[in-house]
Formats: C-alpha cells, sequence, structure tokens
C-alpha cells in the first residue's frame, strides 16, 4: 500500500511539474485598466454574522509543540514546547472585542493526543487541558462574545479500533461542562481524519466508512448532554493541486457523507493556498511571487465549488465551512505570513468564500506562530489582522455578484455591515496603479471609502488612507480615519473598502 501511495504521489508530482512549465510559459502581465461587472440585483449568498472566525490551536492553549523557532516538523507538529497561552489578558480581549462577534475554534493536530483534566498514564511529557485552563477559556469566550467550536479527541491510532470510537475520555468533559453551564456550540471530531497517514503513519489511517461508524456514536455521546449543539466533519485537509490527496486511502469525505445515519449540520474542510518550509508536503511553497499570483487563490473556488457539490448530493441541510485555513501549512512562513504582502491572499478568500456560499470562514489563527493575526509574545497585530478587522466594520451578510475583467484586480460586493448600501472591496495584485472602469450606477454610488497599503510588501506595519494603523489609548476606530475619494485608481498592491450608496434594485 505504501509503494502504491509513492507511486500515485510521484504521478501527482509529474502532473504538478508540467503544469508549473505551462504556467511560467503562460504568464500573463497585469493590465493597466480593469472593468467591472454586476451580475444582477439579488444577493447570491449570505454568511453567517460571525462568518470571520478563528481559532486558537490547542497547543498554544494548553502549552503543547508549536511552530515558532522550529525549523522541521514531526508528525504535524512542531518542535519546541511552549508554555499555555495566558488568556486573562486584558490587551488580548481588546484585541478581540474588535474581531467580534465570532466562533472560536479550538483544535489543531494536539487534539487527537490531549487528556482532559488528568494525564492518565503518569506520563510528565503529556499534554493535558487543565480544569483552570477550560474553565478560564470559557470565560475568555464570555468576556469576549465568542461562540466554541472543539475538536474532540478521536486518538485511534490503530487500525484494529476504527470504527469502535467510545468516547468514555469525552465524557468526563462534557459532564463537567454541562455542570458548570458552558456551552460548546460546535463538535467535531478529529483532527484532519484524512492525513492521519501522514501524520501518524500509514496504518493509522482511518477508512471512510469506520469513520462514519465513529462519527455515529460521537452524535450519541454529545447529544446526551449538548442536544442543541452542531455537529461538524469530517474536517479534510486539502492540499494545493492535490485536493484531498489520494484515492481511495485518504479522499474520505464522499464516502463518510453518504454513510453517516444522522443529518450533519456542518461539512468542513481545512484548506491552505500554501505551504511553509517546516511542511513535509510542499505543492506550492510560499514564496513572494506565488502570495502575488492570482492563479494561486483559485483552487480554494475549485475545491469549495467540489466540496458543495458532495454536500448537496449526500448531506443537503448541511452548512459549508471552512474549518481551517491559514497562509502556510506548518505555522506559516517566516518573514512572509506575518508581513503586509501575506494580507492578499486572506482578503480575497474571505470574499471568494462568502460569494461561494460558505457559511464561515476559520482563521488559523488568531495567536501563535508566523501566520497569527496577534504576535504570541508580545500580542502585537499583524496585516491581516487590519484586514479583519476591516472586513468586520465594513461587511454585511449579504453577497453581491460582481466580476473583474482582469485576475489581478480582484472585486467582492456584500450589503453594508450598518445601515442600508453596500461595501465594494477591491484587491490590486499589481505593482502599479491600475484604472477601473466602473458601471456608471456603481461609480457614481461610490461615497469615499478605506484603502490599505504598506511602504514594502515585506512591511509589518501597515496604513489607512495614508494614516498609520495602530492603536491610541488602549483602542482604535474607524472614524479616527477620514474617507478617502474614489478616483477610479487603484493604487498598487493595495487593499481598500469602498462605501456605495447603491441600491438594493441596480439593473
Amino acid at each position: 500500500m505504501l509503494n502504491t501511495l509513492l507511486s500515485r504521489l510521484a504521478s501527482k508530482g509529474l502532473q504538478l511539474y508540467r503544469s508549473l512549465l505551462a504556467f511560467k510559459n503562460n504568464k500573463p502581465k497585469p493590465a493597466d485598466t480593469a472593468r467591472l461587472s454586476l451580475l444582477g440585483a439579488e444577493p447570491v449568498a449570505e454568511i453567517n454574522p460571525r462568518y470571520l472566525s478563528f481559532s486558537v490551536d490547542i497547543s498554544v492553549l494548553a502549552g503543547g509543540f508549536w511552530w515558532e523557532g522550529s525549523t522541521d516538523s514531526r508528525r504535524g507538529l512542531g518542535t519546541l514546547r511552549i508554555p499555555p497561552l495566558k488568556l486573562n489578558s486584558e490587551k488580548l480581549d481588546r484585541l478581540v472585542k474588535l474581531l467580534g462577534p465570532a466562533y472560536l475554534r479550538i483544535g489543531g493536530s494536539e487534539a487527537d493526543k490531549i487528556h482532559y483534566f488528568d494525564n492518565p498514564n503518569g506520563d510528565a511529557d503529556a499534554l493535558v487541558l487543565t480544569r483552570q485552563q477550560w474553565d478560564e477559556l470559557h470565560a475568555f469566550l464570555q468576556r469576549n462574545d465568542l461562540k466554541l467550536i472543539f475538536t474532540c479527541k478521536y486518538g485511534l491510532f490503530k487500525r484494529e479500533h476504527h470504527g469502535r470510537w467510545q468516547g468514555s475520555e469525552l465524557l468526563k468533559l462534557l459532564d463537567y461542562s454541562k455542570a458548570q453551564g458552558y456551552h460548546i456550540d460546535v463538535f467535531e471530531l478529529g483532527n484532519e481524519l484524512n492525513a492521519y497517514w501522514a501524520f501518524h503513519g500509514l496504518m493509522s489511517q482511518p477508512r471512510a466508512i469506520n469513520l462514519a461508524r465513529d462519527y455515529n456514536q460521537f452524535y450519541k455521546v454529545v447529544k446526551r448532554d449538548f442536544p442543541n449543539s452542531k455537529i461538524s466533519g469530517p474536517g479534510s485537509a486539502f492540499w494545493p493541486k492535490l485536493g484531498e490527496t489520494v484515492r481511495p486511502i485518504s479522499n474520505i469525505t464522499p464516502r463518510f457523507l453518504a454513510n453517516l445515519d444522522f443529518k450533519l449540520d456542518i461539512v468542513d474542510w481545512h484548506y491552505y493556498p500554501f505551504q511553509s518550509d517546516r511542511s513535509p508536503v510542499r505543492t506550492r511553497k510560499a514564496r513572494l511571487h506565488h502570495l502575488l499570483d492570482p492563479k494561486s487563490f483559485e483552487y480554494f473556488r475549485l475545491y469549495g465549488k467540489r466540496l458543495s457539490a458532495l454536500r448537496d448530493r449526500f448531506q443537503a441541510q448541511a452548512e459549508v465551512w471552512t474549518g481551517e485555513t491559514g497562509s502556510a501549512q506548518c505555522g506559516g512562513q517566516p518573514e512572509l505570513s506575518d508581513r503586509w504582502v501575506s494580507s492578499f491572499w486572506w482578503a480575497d478568500q474571505l470574499g471568494m468564500g462568502a460569494r461561494l456560499g460558505q457559511k464561515v470562514m476559520v482563521r488559523q489563527s488568531l495567536i501563535g506562530g508566523d501566520y497569527g493575526m496577534i504576535v504570541r509574545l508580545t500580542l502585537k497585530p499583524r496585516p491581516d489582522y487590519w484586514v479583519s478587522w476591516l472586513w468586520g466594520q465594513l461587511m454585511g451578510t449579504q453577497v453581491y455578484a460582481i466580476d473583474s475583467s482582469s485576475p489581478h484586480i480582484r472585486c467582492y460586493l456584500h450589503s453594508a455591515k450598518e445601515g442600508e448600501g453596500k461595501t465594494l472591496l477591491l484587491i490590486n495584485l499589481a505593482a502599479h496603479a491600475v484604472e477601473l472602469d466602473l458601471p456608471s450606477v456603481l461609480q457614481e454610488s461610490i461615497r469615499g471609502g478605506y484603502e490599505m497599503t504598506a511602504k514594502k510588501l515585506a512591511s509589518r506595519r501597515v496604513r489607512l488612507n495614508g494614516k498609520k494603523l495602530r492603536f491610541k489609548g488602549g483602542t482604535v476606530e474607524l472614524a479616527h480615519f477620514d474617507p478617502a475619494p474614489f478616483t477610479g485608481t487603484l493604487s498598487p498592491y493595495s487593499l481598500s473598502f469602498w462605501q456605495c450608496d447603491l441600491a438594493a434594485t441596480h439593473d
């Protein structure tokens, strides 16, 4: 089986090499102008008010193996152990409140190894989620208007155990949580179970039918104490160009969805558009030119549509969520994921996910790693934190269809966050200014907006309408920045949000 798997991966690698050669020879140059087209007046989708959500990896929460300082990975983990995250921080609360309301996912690779409250084996190196950490987490949720997505321990690393999950260890956590009156809004079982072969060994990979059996039991265990909570799955990892990797070993989503005995609430998936140098599988390395290549963004659309088709076929009642996403797999890429250049994929994926009808987008991570929106050691916000803040300030839940003639000019249109009108998100991936040709009804409706730029692509700091984005007196408000007039020209390497007095019907 291992030889078959390696052969298939090699075949896909050859296909990847050929496609890269074809792309290199036919790479389009960014245009100097772009035409935007409105495609109808009615919304094409509606997102959850908590659409832009985020995670704290359980390794960060409980003090496991993490990425900062690691130059390699070991079975899906960083190689350095860190102390547990201190959630009782006024500064962290201020940063989180500005991004809310949101879901907070607690998951990650060590979710399948962690012990709840006690260490049954007395292993000094074991990772334990303590009662105090669990209590502090729920206080943190309540303070910051967050709802919890919790990844429960699957932990079956031997094939003979697959299909026999009982959840005896989880029951202790559920019973305690119910007694304390804690809310867990979404449950999922295991982390990236289709990638167990890569993280825990080939013989650990569960088959889709056995995983469905385990999920059927998981449903019963959860619903006993939390009958109103939602169940999410299977949370498969997708790779650029490979998708859900290799049939039939790890392409589990179709058969998993088809063999459930209950109606799933959420079909979710994990996707990273790039891989860091730590990642053992690198189908698209995190490099500057890849982060600015519009073709790099399109695989999210391809796999998002594929997942929606599977949902429609097997679990039509379920919503589609992106349950985990970040700039580069395995902690992010140092000196890229934490810079201005890593803001473009994030803004585009937020817009594209909403356009595809996905209800929630969970960012890995809120804090920790090179891909964290907040620096773990200093609690300083990174450029994509500010993108997330602006999205939350300006983008409403109704999604409208708009297209661009240029792949380097990305555009998304939503209802306004407050009041009437709409907000137009524009992304310029070109190194030069681009003139826009807009429908007159749209051009005339733009009353002003907010443009994000930086001195260089590798900048850690960003500007909003020419002013530095930073906290003053412990806070920041959009009202501190005067809206810029719309000139019809997009600055090089810029993100901008434009407020429009566009009526509900504009055709």
